[in-house]
């Protein structure tokens, strides 16, 4: 395995690889790798000649200063569980390469980032649309692979690569989740054990949603309000939303009548926590309602959307 650190060997060792024949299977993270990051290799790894790996914390899509400063960051242990998932290069530019000037060039994509995540954190997804068309260009042709629990995020990529035409195929891979049922995060280690059970309130009241939407519930309102009771008896730090949602367009349901995303962020001892499940509803044929991203239950550690 190689480690890149500039952008033009980076092409070059692709432009190297796509000699050779082979696909290129990308995987962009900010590093703090974890199972989640690692089930995206494998994907990568099975259906790629040439695996590369970005890790770089990008300042560009915090809204907070403490919270850049704070994200964790260990090259080392990362490189090495690289290595061992079988990965061909890492891609590690620092923050002068990837912006040797402050950035002029914005993009916005108002319909998708304006409720959620972009509402709570105003900015955020113009930083991710600014790194992840540079990461795609330096890339090229390749396919890409994002974890579903950051729903909407894929959304705004897979939509961002389709409007600019880049030759790069977005592929969301499934939740990867603890065994109590927290969806796997970077962020996950500065939970204390001891605030743990607040923690998972998100993805139980997520789950309880779902259980709901399949035992035949339809209304929007009762459903958040089920959720909200579930997680205010845990008493997390704050609710930053719980929203149902089409899982297309983003757009927050009225009523639930085709598949749907529901979606929510939580603080706990500091620390931001989202998630999501996608529910799958009967269509008109009447057949039975579907799985949904978070599979049955806490126990399932993977979402089979």
């Amino acid at each position: 395995m190689m480690t890149v650190r500039t952008i033009p060997r980076m092409r070059t060792v692709l432009w190297e690889a796509r000699g050779r024949g082979d696909t290129v299977g990308f995987i962009p993270t900010m590093g703090a790798l974890h199972e989640g990051h690692l089930s995206l290799v494998r994907r990568g790894r099975n259906e790629c000649g040439f695996v590369v790996v970005s890790i770089f914390v990008n300042p560009t899509q915090f809204d907070v200063e403490a919270d850049f400063q704070a994200y964790p960051r260990n090259l080392e242990d990362d490189a090495a569980l690289c290595q061992e998932a079988g990965v061909d290069a890492v891609f590690s530019p620092g923050a002068g390469e990837m912006y040797p000037e402050p950035p002029l060039t914005r993009i916005s994509m108002p319909a998708l980032t304006q409720t959620m995540e972009g509402a709570v954190r105003p900015g955020h997804f113009e930083g991710v649309a600014l790194i992840v068309s540079k990461l795609f260009s330096i890339m090229g042709t390749c396919r890409a692979y994002f974890g579903e629990k950051d729903a909407q995020q894929l959304c705004v990529v897979s939509r961002l690569a389709s409007d600019l035409d880049m030759p790069v195929e977005v592929v969301g891979c499934p939740t990867t989740r603890e065994s109590d049922g927290l969806a796997m995060s970077s962020r996950n280690i500065r939970i204390p054990e001891s605030d743990r059970p607040r923690a998972l309130c998100l993805s139980q009241a997520l789950f309880s949603i779902r259980d709901a939407i399949q035992a035949g519930q339809r209304d929007v309102e009762f459903l958040i309000s089920l959720g909200m009771t579930e997680l205010t008896a845990a008493r997390p730090d704050a609710v930053d939303y719980l929203e149902i949602v089409d899982p297309a367009t983003l757009r927050p349901a009225t009523r639930v009548e085709s598949d749907v995303l529901v979606c929510g962020a939580i603080r706990v001892a500091g620390t931001r926590l989202i998630d999501n499940v996608r529910v799958h509803v009967a269509g008109p044929s009447g057949d039975p309602l579907g799985g949904s991203s978070a599979g049955e239950g806490p126990a399932d550690r993977r979402d089979t959307r």
